[in-house]
C-alpha cells in the first residue's frame, strides 16, 4: 500500500473545529482511496498555549493535546507527527521513522503550503500544493511573498475559476487546477432537520488576514460582505442564526446582525470538531455570505464548511462566487447576489424543505465524496493506489 504524506494545520488551528476537519477530511479521503497516510504539521514554540492561553511549552500546550486527541479519533494516532523545525523536535512519531515513511511516500500533499521543513520536505520526491484560500494565495504570490507554491509538482486550488476567463487573479505561470473539498460522508449522515428549517453559518467577522490587493483594487473581507445581508432575517418567516467569531471593537456590526434577525453565538459552540459536527447537523439549513475576495474576483472558491451541511442533507444558500459552471445549483445548493436573491431562495427552502435537504446529500454524494473529490489530483500527478 503506497504511502501519502498529508500537511496541513491542526495544532494551529486547535480552537476551530471547522478548519481541522478541512485538514482530517484530506487525510481520510486519501486513506480511503487505499493509501497509507501519514500526518505532519509543523509548529512554531511561540504558537503554543495551554488550555487558559497563556504560553506554553509544546510538550505541555493546548496545541499538541489537540493534535494527540484528533490523531486518535481519526485513527491515525502512530502515523502523524508534530514537528517543530526551531529545534528538530518530533511529537507523536519516532523522528527517523517519519523520515523513512517520507523516503518511500508516493506522495505529498501540501494543504496551504504548510509543510516547509527542509529536512523533511526534501525526502518527498512528489509533491502536491493545494490551495484553500484562492485570492490571498495567487495575489501574494503575484507581490513575491513565499507562501509555499514553489517546488511542487502540481497546484490545485478549491477555487474551481482561478486560471479561466472571467477571473482576475494572477497566475504568475501557475498552472492552477480545480480540486474540490473532500468529505468522509459516514461521519456526516443525514439526520431529522428542523422544521421549517432554522439557517445558520459559522463565520470570522474578519478572519485572519486582512483585505488583498492588487493592480489597484482592494479586495474586501467577510464582514463587508456579511454587512449586505444583514436584513435577511426580517425578510423571511425563519430562524436565523451565526456562530461568530468577533471582536469586541467590532461590537456595532454584532448589534446590527442582531436588529436584522440573526441570533449571533459564542463560536465556542464550534471550537472541537465534535462541536463543529453537532452545530451543523442540529441546522436546518445554511445560509452564508462569503468572503469578499471570492465574490469580487468570481474566483469559484467553494465553502468546506458548506460541504459539511450538504452532506447532512442540508440545504445551501451561499453566496454566489461563480459556481455556476461547476456544480449544479438551484436545488440542495443555492446561490444569491443581493439580499432579495438571498430572502427568496431561503424562502424556497422553508417552502419545501424535505425536496431540497434530498438534493443536498445527493451533491454531496456526487461531487465531494472523498475518494471522487481527489481523483483529479491523483491523476493529474500520476499517483495510484
Amino acid at each position: 500500500m503506497p504511502t501519502v504524506v498529508v500537511a496541513g494545520a491542526v495544532a494551529n488551528k486547535h480552537r476551530a473545529g471547522g478548519s481541522i476537519w478541512v485538514r482530517m477530511s484530506w487525510a481520510e479521503a486519501l486513506r480511503d482511496a487505499g493509501f497509507d497516510v501519514v500526518f505532519v504539521e509543523e509548529i512554531a514554540p511561540g504558537s503554543c498555549v495551554d488550555a487558559a492561553g497563556a504560553p506554553a511549552p509544546v510538550e505541555t500546550s493546548a496545541n499538541l493535546a489537540v493534535f494527540a486527541r484528533t490523531m486518535q479519533d481519526f485513527g491515525f494516532a502512530g502515523s502523524a507527527a508534530l514537528v517543530c523545525p526551531a529545534d528538530g523536535a518530533v511529537h507523536g512519531m519516532d523522528r527517523a521513522a517519519l523520515f523513512a515513511r517520507a523516503q518511500d511516500a508516493a506522495l505529498l500533499v501540501n494543504l496551504g503550503g504548510h509543510l516547509r521543513w527542509p529536512p523533511l520536505l526534501r525526502r518527498l520526491r512528489r509533491r502536491a500544493f493545494v490551495d484553500l484560500d484562492p485570492g490571498y494565495t495567487q495575489i501574494w504570490h503575484a507581490e513575491g511573498r513565499d507562501v509555499g507554491v514553489a517546488g511542487h509538482h502540481g497546484h490545485f486550488t478549491v477555487g474551481l475559476n482561478v486560471g479561466r476567463r472571467g477571473c482576475p487573479l494572477p497566475t504568475s505561470g501557475v498552472r492552477w487546477l480545480p480540486i474540490r473539498q473532500p468529505v468522509a460522508l459516514d461521519r456526516w449522515p443525514v439526520a431529522a432537520g428542523d422544521a421549517p428549517p432554522r439557517f445558520t453559518t459559522v463565520a470570522s467577522w474578519r478572519g485572519a488576514f486582512g483585505p488583498p490587493s492588487w493592480r489597484g483594487r482592494t479586495y474586501g473581507v467577510k464582514a463587508h460582505q456579511f454587512r449586505r445581508f444583514a436584513d435577511v432575517p426580517r425578510m423571511v418567516d425563519a430562524e436565523f442564526e451565526v456562530a461568530l467569531d468577533i471582536h469586541a471593537a467590532d461590537a456595532a456590526d454584532a448589534r446590527r446582525l442582531r436588529n436584522g434577525g440573526w441570533s449571533v453565538v459564542d463560536p465556542a459552540a464550534v471550537a472541537t470538531t465534535d462541536g463543529f459536527r453537532g452545530y451543523v447537523q442540529r441546522s436546518g439549513a445554511e445560509l452564508s455570505p462569503a468572503q469578499g475576495v471570492y465574490v469580487e474576483t468570481a474566483s469559484g472558491w467553494f465553502s468546506d464548511r458548506t460541504v459539511r451541511y450538504l452532506a447532512c442533507g442540508r440545504p445551501a444558500l451561499v453566496q454566489d462566487t461563480g459556481l455556476g459552471d461547476a456544480l449544479p445549483v438551484g436545488e440542495g445548493l443555492l446561490t444569491f447576489r443581493d439580499a432579495q436573491e438571498a430572502a427568496a431562495g431561503a424562502r424556497a427552502v422553508v417552502a419545501d424543505p424535505a425536496r431540497h435537504a434530498a438534493a443536498a446529500r445527493r451533491i454531496a454524494e456526487e461531487h465531494f465524496a472523498g475518494p471522487r473529490a481527489i481523483a483529479p489530483l491523483l491523476e493529474a500527478l500520476g499517483v495510484a493506489p
